[in-house]
């Protein structure tokens, strides 16, 4: 599945304080790897963490994501939040763990970061920021589409949330985006499996599939093919009524696409008109997606 964009760093500078932050930054840079990151061993060599402001450990952990060093920067941020839990830099050091835990590939943690910000936090304008990181959390694990959906359907549900409860964020957007195109990856697990069914003549368990598509997922790229499949699977049970059905919804809206030469190579092959016939599922469908008949 094509997926565009990840987290931008840029999101994450915005965060910063300024020309203060860049002075601990610089002065934290010059002591080298001697501030170190270790198990239980946060600090200079031979400081602890606790020794430090909050501001200095904070910078150390921007410090480390400059350096492409995310998994250590979080470190950092999450003994900011640690050590100083009622501080504005605390509240800082959140969201910055989820970005830094998202960049390092640390999902769960990322995760879980950005769920307590947003419970910690759901008035505060980074709000939708890391509503829109939770949701990446998700849809970044999203497979091919020969593995399990589950995470699709999360994310699906997590950018629907970024959606709704933040339209008029600069997420809003990026997230409609993704929505379709996890949506789409769904469509496609069901175009998958029909294929397989059908390709096995189990044709009632493929029609069960493509059935799917075109009642659920009718506004992704995977319906002309489904509605296509459909024609090939009802003639071959010799439900000529519903093949044809399909192949006149197909007509109506796909007559440009391949898949409508195919069917109706097939259906005119066999002496059949590309027309409503019956009273199935997909006259119904028929109705509705070309007369606009929804009751």
């Amino acid at each position: 599945m094509r997926k565009t964009g990840r987290t931008s760093p840029d999101r994450a500078a915005r965060l910063r304080l300024g020309g203060a932050m860049v002075l601990v930054v610089a002065g934290l840079a010059a002591c080298g790897d001697s501030f170190v990151n270790t198990r239980g061993n946060i600090g200079f060599a031979n400081t602890p963490i606790e020794s430090f402001t909050a501001e200095q450990i904070f910078g150390r952990g921007e410090y480390e994501l400059a350096r492409n060093k995310a998994g250590e920067a979080a470190g950092f941020f999450q003994e900011v939040e640690r050590l100083y839990p009622y501080s504005d830099w605390a509240k800082r050091a959140v969201i910055m763990q989820a970005f830094a835990f998202h960049k390092d590939r640390d999902y769960e943690n990322s995760r879980a970061a950005a769920q307590r910000y947003i419970d910690f936090y759901p008035a505060d304008e980074d709000a939708a920021y890391a509503q829109y990181l939770l949701a990446l959390s998700y849809y970044d694990q999203i497979e091919d589409v020969g593995r399990d959906q589950g995470l699709t359907f999360q994310a699906l549900q997590a950018l629907r949330t970024v959606i709704e409860r933040y339209p008029d964020s600069e997420y809003a957007r990026s997230s409609i985006l993704k929505f379709d195109l996890a949506f789409d990856h769904l469509a496609s697990k069901e175009m998958e499996i029909g294929r397989f069914y059908l390709k096995r003549e189990r044709y009632t368990a493929a029609i069960n599939r493509f059935r799917v598509v075109v009642e659920d997922f009718q506004t992704t790229t995977h319906t002309a093919e489904a509605l296509h499949r459909l024609v090939e699977a009802y003639l071959s049970l010799g439900l000529t009524d519903e093949a044809q059905t399909a192949g006149a919804i197909l007509g109506f809206n796909y007559q440009s696409s391949d898949w409508y030469e195919d069917s109706f190579a097939l259906l005119t092959g066999q002496g059949l008109e590309l027309k409503v016939r019956g009273n199935s599922w997909l006259s119904a469908v028929y109705r509705q997606m070309v007369r606009g008949e929804w009751l």
